[in-house]
Formats: C-alpha cells, structure tokens, sequence
C-alpha cells in the first residue's frame, strides 16, 4: 500500500475501527500522522493505538458533545452489521447511526472536510454478466442489508450541500484479518475446493488496502464531495478463478492435494433454513441465511470504479493472484490456519 495521504488538518474521527475494514484505515491514517479518535459501543474493544471515545449511536447529544469537543477534520463511518434478523435490527446499526451521526455535525464548528460513508455494493443489488453497475445504474437492493445501506446513502444525499460527503460501495473486500473468505482458505488448506453451483458466477473483488488508499483518496479530494463511487479491483472475476488463486498459492507449501467438489446448490438453501431455525432458537442473528442465499444465487455482483478514477486517479495496486497470495501468507503468520 502506498503512503497514505497526511490527514492532519484536524483530528480524525471514525467509526468502526475494531472490524477488518476499519482497523486497517486506522492504521493508515496512524501511519500518515493523523490524531486518530475511535467511537466505539460499550462492550466494543479498546483500539490498540490511537485515542477513543465509548458512545452510544442514539445519543445524538452525547455524540454532538464530542464533535463540539474534537473539531473533527475528518468522519470516517464503517461501523454496521452485516447479519441481523428483522429489518429493525438492520436498520438500527446501518441507518439509525448515519441518521444522528449527521445531525450531531451539524451543530459542529466550521472545519469539516469530509464524512465518509463506507456503503457496499449490496446497496444496488446485482449486475448484469458483462454489464458491470455504474454510478447511474438505478439501485435495486435484494435483501436487508443491502436496503439498510441504501437507505443509509440516501440519509447524507438529503443532508446535501450543508455536509460535505463522499460514499463509497466496495466490491467484495478481502485480505488480512478478513473472516468470510477465510472459509475458502481454511477449506482449500484442508484439502477442498468446494463450489454450490457458483464456479461460473461473477463478482467484483478489492483487496483491504487498495480501499483503504481509495478511502483516503476520495475524502480529500476536491471532485469527490457530494458524490458516490464503487470500489473495485477493476476486471470481475468468477468464483472458480478466484479459488484457483487460492488453490495455487496454497499448493507449493502445503504438499497436499486439493480436491475439487461440485456440490448441488439446493443444499445451500437447506443450510440456510438451518440458519435461520438455529436463530429463532437462540435469538443469535446468523450470517448465514435465505437472504444471503438469494445473493449468492444471482448471476453477477459486478462494478465499475472508472468513476472513481477519473476524479481521484484510482488504479488498484494489487491484483487478485497477489492479494490472495499476501491474506494467505497472513493467515499463516497469525496462525489461522
């Protein structure tokens, strides 16, 4: 990743910095000089660097209390779930949160650069095989999370000219510290290569740190203000490509032979049923459900980032083959696998 930007106009707030997405643009912003100060919900972990703040979302005093202490030059919001059960619990960590976040700012000093929403692609819904989504494509969320995100989108678009905001929709992120594709890791590692009927569906990838150094880019940049931008490593690649990479960059290290199974998709929506009785029997959301199964089924979550690139200059550095190379020799090093 190349040196980040220098953000030392100000203190620098963001959410979420305990998850893989967040805990990485941290680091960056520590690196680059930045007073970084985290907000985090009771319960949630101390950041290993950086100052901290416990808040609670639907204090929108409290939150207007710390914004007024700081002066914050800069708001960086990942904080979300990806998982719940009704549309309430969605809605209360990805919507409710932006909602007062915003109204907190505006009774803040002068010297707000930018607010950056860390959106997703989900907020759109699926493409098209070779039709890539664009920031014109008319959105059409499939599931509650991709709607809570849209929904949270359309919160800092009504804010409009009074706050200065960037959104930004990333493609499937992965890399170092990442939990969801570490499954395909884990499983390659044991000797299984599995596909549920996906090997030839698309989807647009973005490795950790490539987001990160578009994240720093886009809330600096003067172009960018106002604006929303997908995030992606450019080409969109198949299910069955992206485990080959993993495949390959597992084989030589391990001695072991991978096999490839070709499993019936309809035993992804029995585990998914499993996953949802599992929750009305504990209450515990799953990540794993019908809606994220209906996701899975769709042909093509693919996007563009030529938007990105013609305001901020965005070319990924770190193509899928290197980046599966480094989250694997990550895993190793931490001893994740």
């Amino acid at each position: 990743m190349r040196e980040p930007f220098p953000f030392q106009q100000g203190p620098v707030v963001i959410t979420g910095a305990s998850g893989f997405i967040g805990g990485r643009l941290r680091d960056a912003l520590l690196a680059g000089g930045a007073d970084v100060v985290a907000l985090r919900r009771p319960g949630s972990p101390a950041p290993r660097a950086g100052r901290s703040e416990i808040v609670d979302y639907a204090d929108t005093a409290g939150l207007r209390r710390i914004f007024a202490r700081e002066r914050p030059a800069f708001v960086f919001h990942l904080a979300g779930a990806t998982k719940g059960v009704t549309y309430d619990d969605f809605a209360r960590a990805n919507v409710v949160p932006v909602r007062h976040l915003v109204e907190a700012l505006g009774d803040t000093p002068p010297g707000l650069v930018r607010f950056v929403l860390m959106s997703s692609l989900a907020a759109f819904g699926p493409s098209r095989p070779g039709a890539p989504h664009t920031e014109a494509t008319p959105p059409r969320p499939i599931e509650l999370y991709g709607q809570t995100k849209l929904e949270a989108e359309h919160v800092l678009e009504r804010a409009g000219a009074s706050l200065p905001w960037t959104i930004l929709r990333p493609g499937g992120v992965y890399g170092p510290g990442d939990v969801d594709y570490f499954e395909l890791f884990k499983s390659v590692t044991r000797g299984l290569n599995v596909f549920f009927g996906n090997e030839k569906r698309w989807f647009s990838t973005v490795y950790v740190d490539d987001l990160v150094s578009a994240t720093l880019d886009a809330a600096h940049a003067d172009a960018t203000r106002g604006k929303g931008y997908f995030v992606c490593d450019g080409t969109p690649i198949t299910w069955e490509t992206f485990q080959e990479h993993i495949v390959h960059a597992s084989g030589p290290s391990s001695g072991r032979r991978v096999r490839t199974l070709h499993l019936p998709e309809v035993l992804v929506d029995i585990a998914a049923r499993f996953g949802e009785l599992a929750t009305r029997i504990d209450g515990k959301p799953r990540l794993f459900n019908r809606q994220k199964a209906l996701m899975g089924q769709k042909d093509a979550w693919t996007c563009s980032h030529a938007a990105l690139h013609a305001d901020t200059g965005y070319v990924p550095q770190v193509d899928v083959a290197e980046g599966v190379a480094r989250t694997l020799a990550w895993y190793r090093a931490e001893r994740w696998l």
